[in-house]
């Protein structure tokens, strides 16, 4: 790792003793870096800067300047706007493996979300030539981005249908729905956001989401663990998502 200086605004952290090894682990966790040849590995791994951020911490602020890509090693972070009125409204989740700061990178323009920490995490900074450079002469990187962002307008679009939902209940259930995935327990919520965070991203009160998330368990809809939530009956929440 070379001692690249970051912006004055975001101090770049000596890693702990014994995380310098991990970090190629790291990278290859990453979809946008799975497919690089070792070469193109070892020619970008020089150029990345590794930060660390607490809790609540704010990585990327709203109207910041493109100045490179972000890789999110660990932890989780949220992608936030801050309404006219001073509100933070949650727009998505990032976790392990997602980049983010793509498109003020790519369109030469200023972030238009900021992005805060939800528990520690560690993030791998890329800056904006390599980053470029990347994206002209790597085709694995390429296609990955061009699937990437055609998801990214897919789930933006499905995101816009939700809030649209009047009544409150239904946009939780459809909220669940649009973050399951599979994996080898089932389908699962991995990362579950807070209560409160949920309910900043749904439009809805803290108390509303608590009560419609106990009631799915209480029907053993779902079952409830520590920062996930296992769809026990996934057919019977897409019923309720349906429901009139």
């Amino acid at each position: 790792m070379t001692s690249n200086t970051a912006p004055a605004s975001n101090p770049v952290p000596t890693p702990p003793a014994g995380e310098e090894p991990q970090i190629q682990i790291f990278l290859r966790k990453i979809p946008l870096l799975a497919e690089l040849t070792p070469e193109e590995m070892a020619a970008i791994k020089p150029e990345l800067r590794i930060r660390h951020y607490a809790k609540r911490e704010v990585v990327l602020h709203k109207g910041g300047s493109g100045d490179g890509l972000l890789f999110l090693l660990s932890g989780s972070l949220q992608v936030v706007d801050i309404t006219e009125d001073g509100r933070a409204i949650g727009l998505r989740m990032l976790v392990p493996g997602d980049f983010f700061g793509e498109i003020a990178l790519i369109n030469g323009s200023t972030r238009s979300a900021s992005v805060v920490a939800m528990s520690d995490v560690l993030v791998a900074f890329l800056p904006a030539p390599v980053a470029m450079n990347l994206f002209s002469h790597s085709p694995s990187v390429a296609r990955q981005m061009l699937r990437h962002l055609a998801q990214k307008i897919q789930r933006d679009s499905e995101f816009r249908a939700l809030l649209s939902i009047n009544n409150t209940s239904k946009r939780i259930y459809s909220y669940i729905v649009l973050m399951q995935k599979k994996d080898a327990d089932g389908t699962v919520v991995e990362n579950l956001p807070t209560h409160q965070d949920i309910a900043n991203m749904i439009n809805t009160s803290r108390e509303t989401v608590t009560r419609a998330l106990l009631a799915l368990t209480q029907q053993g809809i779902v079952q409830k663990e520590p920062h996930r939530l296992i769809i026990k009956k996934p057919d019977e929440l897409q019923k309720l998502v349906q429901s009139e």
